[in-house]
């Protein structure tokens, strides 16, 4: 087995300013010089979805690779799927800096990035580039997309977003739950979120392709709230919904003097309330819904409890931060052995196990 290289690079990461990190991690990633994992991947772990096959359902979240300049070193680590973005229609910096913080002692992470973009024809390119010649890998990608922070007309935007995402993804996500663009958030609300999915539906429809279109939801909605996005989303004939974003909530557990930064709070103290999300929209949308978790995992037996609470699919990304890219090779294997020990043969069986 190959040695973890992350236990010396990574405290080296660490002490440098996280956005600083972030930029050396893609210089590396974009260069080739991080190395390979042994790769694990196993029959039972295989999902059928939307009319693909992810070979693991253990995914990459929005956030990491947001102008789509590494999907392919990340999908070489072993990730069953690779989410770029966020992509707004036209480049913007995102807030000041500092604007990413560490609180190592949670094992989380606060940012209020405010979806920093090249925007979307340079994502495109880079997007279009990947199409020209053999793909490396054909393990799918998604893009993730919002509305600029200037936007006069935020709908508008999503929708251009989506016509020319559509034939360069292989799933699209709407993200309506940052809570770093202001008002972002009111279009999940009952007002505006209908009007939203229709606008979306339609310009992916009317694509030359028409790949899955799923929402990104908050995990500080309420039961009222959750309803209404659980019937949008069925009325309006999405391919599926994302649960969760970061919380603006901070936990009474939380023991580092930086959870009072402003931001979205990501990492193990989400897991609890992402989750909990999660199962209610398998609840509420009766498991005709797929669902992708996120929020928290960081471990096996975090993406096991999404997977029984709902997840057809899983992202992570903060965990990485502190433990590494081997971590994909661990969930997975830890996904099998928790498969066979339960008696399921294949990991689809399992979804939605602990929702009566």
């Amino acid at each position: 087995m190959m040695p973890d290289c992350y236990r010396l690079v990574g405290p080296l990461l660490r002490s440098l300013d996280p956005e600083r990190a972030h930029s050396v991690t893609l210089a590396a990633l974009r260069a080739g010089i991080v190395p390979r994992p042994a790769a694990f991947e196993h029959p039972a772990l295989e999902v059928a979805l939307w009319g693909r096959v992810f070979r693991n359902p253990v995914g990459l979240a929005a956030g990491f690779d947001k102008n789509a300049e590494v999907p392919d070193a990340m999908l070489a680590l072993g990730f069953g799927f690779v989410e770029v973005g966020t992509v707004t229609l036209r480049p913007q910096s995102g807030n000041p800096r500092p604007r990413v913080f560490r609180l190592p002692g949670d094992r989380a992470m606060i940012n209020r990035l405010g979806f920093n973009s090249d925007g979307l024809e340079r994502v495109a390119e880079r997007l279009s580039a990947r199409t020209i010649g053999p793909r490396p890998d054909a393990r799918p990608i998604g893009v993730n997309v919002a509305p600029n922070r200037d936007s006069a007309d935020p709908v508008a935007d999503c929708a251009a977003l989506v016509a020319r995402m559509a034939p360069l993804a292989d799933y699209l996500v709407v993200n309506v739950s940052s809570p770093n663009t202001p008002g972002l958030r009111a279009l999940q609300g009952d007002a505006a979120l209908p009007g939203l999915l229709a606008a979306v539906v339609a310009a992916r429809d009317s694509a030359p392709v028409q790949p899955p279109l799923l929402v990104k939801v908050a995990p500080d909605i309420d039961a009222t709230g959750l309803q209404v996005v659980a019937d949008a989303a069925l009325a309006a004939g999405l391919d599926g919904l994302i649960a969760t974003n970061t919380t603006v909530a901070r936990p009474s557990s939380l023991t580092d003097d930086r959870r009072r930064e402003d931001g979205g709070l990501s990492g193990v103290p989400l897991f609890a309330r992402s989750t909990a999300v999660l199962a209610d929209l398998y609840r509420l949308t009766r498991g005709r819904l797929p669902l992708i978790g996120v929020g928290g995992i960081a471990s096996g037996a975090d993406a096991y409890a999404k997977v029984r609470a709902g997840a057809s699919l899983v992202q992570l990304y903060t965990a990485l931060v502190y433990q590494g890219p081997a971590l994909v090779q661990r969930i997975k294997r830890d996904l099998v052995a928790r498969l066979r020990a339960d008696g399921f043969s294949r990991l689809q069986d399992a979804v939605g196990a602990d929702i009566g």
